[in-house]
């Protein structure tokens, strides 16, 4: 405090200069006071740090949540009961049920559909061939489905007659491929099979498009199909199949039958059009009723 005294003396200011320092001083205070008032008001213009987005977007209730990411789908699963043959006689007994199941059927249907399915081992050596069909799962309705381990027990007489049966409907997602596979492997003729792929192009439109099980039903039920890579590239040819593997092979086979079922209740978009119905968007009230119906 002495300082500024002795500075004020020598320079030899009058107490007329001194207020107007001190009115200036207060002046540039106030204006200094307006413009941080202006820039807190006017975002443009403020040259504060802000907070990172990341904990501005906590602060603040997304108005959309689905915006970002899609809403999480339920599992497709198959609920019934997994019939697990392996041995000859076993796989015998099991295609006798099934062939006994649908002649008791027959007389309510026109055409029994079969879901169908076969997996194999993969090899990931270039030059070695993969192995042969090692499992077969079949599914005809939403309580039993048979998984054959054909592997062991090799295609008995009563299995190939329902596979070369051209009465018997079976429906599956790339079919042809998986009944051409058989052939080579067993010399078995698969009869009457039907691709969903082909059968969605004719349902659903917008172009010529590869359907694979997991995508058909992701679009048809709004479910998702799982296929952990373990389980799809696994051993099939191991003695006794897993629970996983079970559960893994019986789903397929399911899903394959009960696309199938929706997409049959869908109008083709050709008759559609002729008879000038609306662009198909989704499954009509009737097939929605149907799926909760199914539980699935």
């Amino acid at each position: 405090m002495g300082g500024q005294d002795e500075w004020e003396e020598e320079q030899g200011l009058t107490d007329e200069d001194l207020r107007a320092i001190d009115d200036a001083i207060e002046s540039a205070t106030k204006k200094r006071r307006s413009d941080d008032f202006v820039e807190s008001s006017n975002p443009q213009r403020s040259r504060s740090r802000r907070l990172p987005r990341s904990i501005e977007a906590l602060q603040r209730p997304n108005p959309n949540p689905l915006s970002r990411c899609e809403m999480r789908l339920s599992v497709m699963k198959f609920g019934g009961r997994i019939l697990y043959s392996k041995t000859a006689i076993d796989v015998e007994q099991a295609a006798n049920h099934l062939l006994h199941t649908i002649a008791n059927s027959k007389s309510k249907k026109t055409q029994f559909v079969l879901g169908f399915d076969i997996e194999w081992r993969p090899t990931f050596t270039r030059g070695v061939s993969p192995g042969k069909a090692a499992v077969m799962q079949i599914c005809g309705d939403t309580s039993h489905c048979h998984v054959m381990h054909i592997f062991h027990s090799g295609i008995p007489k009563s299995l190939q007659l329902l596979l070369e049966d051209p009465t018997l409907l079976k429906v599956g997602a790339g079919i042809a491929n998986d009944a051409v596979k058989v052939f080579k492997d067993y010399n078995v003729s698969i009869k009457a099979v039907e691709d969903l792929s082909y059968l969605a192009n004719q349902k659903l439109g917008g172009g010529p498009h590869q359907w694979g099980l997991g995508s058909l039903t992701k679009k048809l039920i709004s479910k998702e199909l799982r296929k952990p890579n373990k389980i799809k590239l696994g051993n099939w040819e191991t003695n006794f199949l897993s629970k996983e593997q079970l559960d893994y092979a019986a789903t397929d086979a399911f899903a394959s039958w009960y696309l199938y079922q929706v997409l049959e209740g869908l109008p083709n978009l050709e008759v559609a059009a002729c008879q000038g119905s609306e662009k198909l968007e989704g499954l009509s009230w009737g097939w929605m009723e149907l799926l909760t119906g199914l539980g699935v």
